[in-house]
């Protein structure tokens, strides 16, 4: 199955970035935050928002922005553009 957002909206696959532990602590996945980086997977047909936002770009978006969804057993997450917050190079 094919997602396609409408409007402004984004799909994203939730990453987390690489973490470095320089004591030799290892954290739990459960004492975690959710991760608030993800990869765009499709973008909306919102003009603006596509010269903006490519697929495959990595972003930063809100901690409780967008709507989490199960697409053939892989998380997904559909934000709008008021929730990404910037651009990861």
């Amino acid at each position: 199955m094919k997602l396609k957002p409408l409007d402004d909206r984004v799909v994203i696959k939730a990453t987390e970035l690489e973490e470095k532990n320089v004591g030799g602590i290892i954290i739990p996945d459960t004492a975690k935050e959710k991760p608030q980086f993800g990869e765009v997977i499709a973008v909306g047909n919102d003009e603006d928002l596509q010269e903006n936002v490519k697929v495959g770009d990595k972003i930063l978006y809100a901690k409780y922005g967008g709507t989490e969804v199960d697409i053939e057993d892989e998380k997904l997450m559909i934000i709008s553009r008021s929730d990404i917050l910037a651009l990861v190079k």
